[in-house]
């Protein structure tokens, strides 16, 4: 029985799926033996340092991880960086197919004078950091001034916004990162401004994420009534489906606004980002709006308008994406998920996604080339394999308990590996 050896580069939600789809397409006649590879020492991505720490729901998906690398024909290989540890060319050379599950983890830019002030920073820090992400744990975090500005459309710029306008000690229970909490129970910020560049119809907040906010107990959520309407009317008497959903969601935040807190989440539509302020440190920001421009304080900008892939030698990039052809890169290389498409959909959409691109790569896979694998070239690299993984999972669930926590998590690298054994 032939048994095919496939490389996955990154262990988020799009690689867990790939593996999935393989594992799903074994049969008598092939098995698929999946080695997955992470630079972190902790796997699931995004689904431990992307998703808001306030919604557990959706880091139950873990538990399908862990079904999935259960199957003993998968192993993982973490705190092992593609670049530094090992290279694609290699890992082409030894498997029968290599994917790259590597997301989009570089924020975008504005492109504006001010955004590289001190105060100024991308989603793409400020979320590992509160995250626990060992690359971001020294990230400063200004949280001085009264205000703090959000700058996107999309539910990562409304988690952040979530994230700053909280009653901080509702995020005890969960397992935002320790230096976070205490950095956010010490704010100063008590207006959290929301602003988009087009109007309530064209955001993509998910209905969801919207429908949850006025269930904030300590926090006032704005919407001008005026927008929302001007946007049903500008939507037309059809809008599709996730439009209306998004309008009637904001409709029922206009009509229920709050104003007893000390704490307020404030939307602005058809606001356009000009300058960010200030000489050493962000003091304030300008906005083109129809009525003309409109400055307003702050003391912290965040903007979350996209993310991108970061570059790999040996893999083509173009627009902050791999070069691919539905998944087909070249040669034995392929790509899924955010790196593949964008950064777009939620972590179920990586799901079809994976199982298309799956489906394509089985039908490239002549006989297999039993040429080693990973294993061989990785001679003094600590690697972090399901064993050790287990070992820090269990660890950090240990010690949130105590606290009421689903986990504990260690942020620095030397702790994780101590976790793990090492």
């Amino acid at each position: 029985m032939p048994t095919y050896k496939i490389a996955i580069v990154g262990a988020g939600p799009a690689g867990y799926f790939a593996a999935q789809a393989l594992q799903n397409l074994q049969s008598e006649d092939r098995i698929f033996a999946i080695d997955m590879i992470e630079r972190l020492p902790t796997p699931w991505g995004l689904v431990r340092s992307g998703v808001a720490p306030d919604h557990p729901k959706i880091k139950t998906v873990s538990k399908v991880f862990e079904k999935i690398a259960a199957d003993p024909n998968f192993r993982l290989f973490a705190n092992v960086e593609i670049g530094s540890d090992i290279t694609i060319a290699q890992l082409q050379e030894k498997y029968d197919a290599v994917v790259v599950a590597t997301g989009s983890a570089v924020g975008k830019k504005l492109g504006i004078p001010g955004e590289n002030l001190k105060g100024s920073m991308s989603a793409a820090e400020f979320v590992p950091w509160y995250n626990a992400h060992p690359d971001f744990a020294d990230v400063e975090v200004p949280l001085t001034s009264d205000t703090a500005v959000v700058i996107g459309a999309g539910n990562v710029a409304m988690d952040v916004a979530r994230m700053l306008a909280l009653e901080p000690s509702e995020l005890d229970p969960t397992d935002t990162a320790d230096h976070a909490i205490d950095a956010l129970k010490a704010s100063a910020i008590r207006d959290v401004y929301i602003s988009a560049r087009r109007g309530p119809e064209h955001a993509a907040f998910t209905s969801p994420e919207l429908r949850e906010l006025p269930k904030l107990e300590h926090t006032n959520v704005v919407m001008n009534k005026a927008d929302i309407e001007a946007a049903v009317v500008r939507a037309g008497a059809e809008p599709e489906k996730d439009v209306k959903s998004n309008l009637d969601a904001m409709a029922l935040i206009a009509d229920s606004q709050k104003s007893e807190h000390q704490r307020t989440m404030r939307f602005l539509f058809q606001h356009t980002p000009k300058e960010i302020l200030g000489t050493d440190h962000v003091k304030g920001i300008v906005y083109s709006t129809p009525n003309g421009d409109v400055t307003i304080k702050c003391g912290l900008v965040i903007t979350a308008i996209g993310y991108q892939a970061a570059n790999i030698d040996g893999v083509p990039y173009e627009n902050g994406k791999v070069v691919n052809t539905d998944g087909r890169v070249k040669d034995n290389l392929y790509v899924v998920g955010w790196a593949k498409r964008g950064p777009s959909g939620v972590i179920g959409t990586n799901k079809s996604d994976a199982a298309a691109v799956v489906e394509l790569m089985i039908n490239d896979l002549k006989s297999p080339k039993n040429a080693g694998d990973i294993s061989q070239l990785l001679t003094s690299q600590t690697v972090i394999d399901q064993i050790a993984w287990q070992k820090i999972n269990e660890a950090e669930i240990a010690a949130g308990e105590p606290h009421g926590k689903p986990r504990k998590k260690a942020i620095l690298r030397k702790d994780l590996l101590h976790l793990g054994g090492f």
